[in-house]
């Protein structure tokens, strides 16, 4: 059952074109709401990876995984297929995106695990990363100032007084 309420009593079949009339729009909102959330959270979501990459938090994507949660949260609220959860559900569960990706790791991880290529790139790609973030950590408290500064030039400009 809906959660929406009944604005049009459903006795006439000029009142379910209303109602469809209805759900047409809503979902056009919900669309829209949805594509501007994606079109924040695809970039935002980048910059959170690297800078959990490079600045590692207590455990590793610790700032990512929020704003996934986040991100969960807002998708949930959209709810944007609502107006058709009353339907049977009729997704074949072997081609949805993580079954799918569940399958490509199966065979990357099968490789890794005879040593083959899959193997030597994570290898070569943990070697990176792992020198991108011992480099980084002698420039962190470097950055971290620089932002200070940068934010109290703001608040100076901000309360009308000009730096020095």
């Amino acid at each position: 059952m809906s959660n929406e309420p009944e604005l049009i009593p459903n006795t006439d079949p000029r009142d379910e074109r209303w109602r469809f009339l209805r759900d047409v729009a809503v979902f056009q909102l919900k669309l829209f709401l949805n594509n501007m959330h994606n079109f924040v959270q695809m970039p935002l979501v980048l910059v959170v990876a690297a800078w959990d990459l490079i600045f590692p938090g207590k455990q590793q994507g610790e700032r990512f995984y929020g704003i996934l949660e986040l991100g969960r949260s807002v998708d949930d609220s959209i709810d944007i297929y609502s107006m058709i959860s009353h339907r049977e559900a009729s997704l074949n569960k072997i081609f949805t995106v993580d079954a799918v990706v569940s399958r490509l790791e199966s065979v990357i991880v099968r490789e890794y695990e005879k040593g083959g290529t899959a193997a030597s790139v994570r290898g070569a790609l943990d070697r990176a990363i792992d020198e991108l973030q011992s480099r980084a950590g002698t420039g962190k408290d470097k950055f971290a100032s620089t932002v200070q500064q940068a934010k109290d030039k703001v608040r100076q400009k901000a309360n009308g007084r000009g730096p020095g």
